[in-house]
């Protein structure tokens, strides 16, 4: 995985790879669901990698955690009730409690772990996890969505993993439709869709499945992100009824493929490390 005082990482898909300078090796657990190692590089702070995929840097997980929340958060005319689906790092949980209307804001992983470590190496990220409207839970998120009561929540924002392992179940009609249910008529969700550079048809098949679930417009951000394969990442928002005329969105037709079909063709499945 290293060569001497660099760690890569390789994404078969694009023939391309992501590596740092690394001074020391920081931490790593295995939690029940995946490893989780830090690293110290020379220029970018820490790293988090779970199961060897790049999750976060010091320097420019700002770009990922504001995209996330911000552009749903402002578009939404009075966001109060706002639930986080994975997220453990609690980088976008903090942006979300930059907006004073937020009243409650329940973030839902899956591993303990992920926010430990954060709290640890992260800390910036994790300033907000002592404010009283946020509530962190380390549960099932899949469930705590076919729970929620219908019409309670304003925004769902599911910051997961690739669609492998632990977040598999959240990249398909089961689990949009429990959102779906769950969000008020105005209500938005947002879920990060990979790579457009190189995962455009996984992105159309999260439409797909979005709208087989009720949801009816749709709109793909991209936004660079040095640490994620490619260096171009982008996050979906779905909407229950109103169009995102302001922002010139249209309805994508998605490809007839079904996620399942293409697992094989996805992020993790394709990246190593070296």
């Amino acid at each position: 995985m290293t060569a001497p005082n660099w760690i890569y990482e390789n994404f078969e898909p694009a023939g391309s790879a992501i590596g740092y300078r690394i001074t020391r090796k920081l931490d790593e657990v295995q939690s029940p669901f995946q490893k989780i190692e830090i690293y110290e590089s020379t220029d970018w702070g820490n790293l988090m990698l779970i199961d060897g995929a790049m999750m976060l840097t010091t320097r420019d997980n700002f770009l990922y955690h504001e995209m996330m929340s911000h552009p749903a958060l402002f578009t939404h005319t009075d966001p109060k009730q706002v639930v986080i689906i994975g997220g453990g790092d609690c980088g976008t949980l903090r942006e979300v409690l930059k907006h004073p209307g937020v009243a409650n804001a329940v973030q839902c992983d899956i591993d303990e772990q992920v926010t430990r470590m954060a709290e640890k190496y992260f800390p910036e990220l994790c300033e907000s996890n002592g404010d009283p409207r946020a509530a962190l839970l380390f549960d099932d998120g899949i469930a705590y969505m076919k729970n929620a009561a219908p019409g309670s929540l304003d925004i769902v924002i599911v910051d997961s993993t690739d669609p492998v392992g632990p977040a598999e179940g959240l990249f398909n009609k089961s689990f949009y439709e429990s959102c779906f249910r769950a969000l008020k008529d105005d209500g938005i969700l947002v879920q990060q869709s990979e790579s457009p550079l190189v995962l455009l048809e996984l992105i159309n098949e999260m439409r797909g499945e979005m709208r087989k679930a009720g949801f009816t417009t749709f709109k793909t951000l991209p936004f660079p992100q040095p640490c994620y394969p490619t260096g171009w990442w982008s996050c979906t928002l779905a909407r229950r009824l109103r169009c995102y005329e302001s922002c010139g969105a249209a309805s994508t037709e998605a490809s007839p493929v079904s996620l399942a079909e293409r697992r094989s063709r996805n992020r993790r499945n394709g990246r190593s490390t070296a």
